[in-house]
């Protein structure tokens, strides 16, 4: 029996010899057994549906859906498979051809969700509002009384992610005397509103080693998460956006401190490379993108970055580890901290569940794998966990707390920024 076949492009999938040593590296896999829960799996599923040999049936967008795109298979993959690339077309057909539409709910619950983080003016605005529950003291309220262990698992769970909108903005250091380069810090959507003083750590650290880091006021949201709901026509709009804003600030690098924005602007290429009015731009652009710790980590001279007493255990995000391969230098950069002890937790390059909006949409999996990274953080003993990514830190801090553990999660950028204080 045949379908009419789903159309996308499944040449990254074309390396795959299904020998099935991504199995093992897929955190999906990991908690369920389920061959459908894996890459190779998921790959046989897409190249079916594409063939026309599969139906598009809502079960089957149900085991895309649980892919949590964090791209391990990728990094440990001997045929070089680009499964990001294959699982964000493979979502992109779904959406565009509404063969298995949503409910009118969840449909205008996701357009409002990324028409929003899109829009810098209504994010804030937004933002401004949603703090008030913090500012008020009502969140405090919750969890003083005891109230808060009352609500529905699910409510509980996403109070824990409330992210922090009472943090301070960014705010541009000023610019050093000797400057020795000069770089675009990306500010994006989330970590606009609830992390603008990691942007600030960062440009901090920046300006201390003697770069310059000037301003893009016309930058927007960078579409990581328009391109893995699917939503490739606002992910394109939203990268030619970012390419004309960065190109006229004519900077020498795009310093990201977000793991899963830096992934998604290192893709600007692929994802334009059919255009031929904007495919060398996006080239161009891609190649002048890096994450934080690559970029401070390139860095000539390798003198102690300050000093700070602290144990500490170093959570590693999937889109820069397996997305930017990038595992070393974060590390290398906390043990250039005298004073600092930096504890390995078993794991560590394993998902934590956040993925963007993935513990949102798959809460159980996503649940049971942020308790595993909790697990393997306690039994390290450290004071602080740090990260590189806002959705990691949202995650394992709500996990912590879930425990009743009072564990700072830091960013990078922080720890380097109080050292050098």
């Amino acid at each position: 029996m045949s379908f009419a076949p789903l159309t996308f492009d499944v040449e990254p999938a074309r390396g795959c010899i299904h020998c099935g040593v991504c199995l093992e590296s897929c955190p999906t896999y990991l908690l369920t057994g389920l061959e459908t829960e894996s890459p190779r799996g998921r790959i046989h599923l897409m190249q079916q549906v594409a063939a026309g040999r599969v139906a598009p049936t809502d079960t089957l967008r149900t085991h895309l859906d649980r892919c949590l795109a964090c791209r391990a298979c990728e990094a440990v993959c001997p045929s070089g498979v680009g499964y990001g690339a294959l699982i964000e077309n493979a979502r992109a057909a779904f959406e565009e051809a509404h063969v298995v539409p949503r409910s009118r709910l969840a449909g205008l619950l996701r357009r409002m969700l990324l028409a929003l983080v899109a829009d810098p003016a209504r994010l804030e605005g937004a933002a401004g509002i949603l703090a008030l529950y913090e500012r008020t003291g009502l969140r405090h309220l919750l969890r003083a009384t005891g109230l808060r262990s009352r609500m529905p698992k699910a409510l509980r769970r996403m109070e824990a992610l409330y992210p922090p909108l009472t943090r301070p903005r960014y705010r541009a250091p000023a610019r050093p005397a000797h400057a020795t380069a000069r770089v675009a810090l990306l500010l994006g959507c989330v970590m606009r509103v609830a992390y603008g003083d990691v942007h600030t750590a960062a440009a901090r650290v920046l300006s201390r080693l003697g770069v310059e880091v000037v301003d893009v006021p016309d930058q927007i949201c960078c579409g990581a998460l328009h391109a893995h709901a699917g939503e490739r026509h606002d992910a394109t709009r939203l990268a030619k956006r970012n390419i004309e804003a960065f190109e006229r600030a004519k900077v020498d690098a795009i310093v990201v401190d977000a793991a899963g924005c830096g992934a998604h602007l290192k893709g600007y290429g692929h994802l334009l490379a059919g255009d031929p009015q904007w495919a060398a731009r996006a080239e161009t652009f891609t190649s002048k993108v890096r994450d934080v710790t690559e970029y401070l980590a390139s860095r000539e001279g390798n003198e102690r970055l300050g000093k700070l007493a602290l144990r500490v255990t170093y959570q590693s995000p999937c889109h820069l580890a397996h997305a930017q391969r990038i595992t070393q230098e974060p590390r290398a950069l906390l043990r250039r901290v005298e004073g600092l002890e930096l504890i390995e937790m078993a794991e560590a390059e394993v998902c934590c569940g956040s993925a963007g909006s993935y513990n949102l949409q798959q809460p159980e999996l996503a649940d049971e794998l942020r308790d595993r990274k909790v697990d393997a953080i306690l039994a390290t003993g450290a004071e602080a966990v740090v990260s590189a990514n806002p959705g990691c830190m949202l995650q394992v801090r709500s996990g912590l707390e879930e425990r009743g553990r009072d564990i700072p999660v830091l960013h990078l950028v922080e720890v380097l920024d109080r050292a050098m204080s």
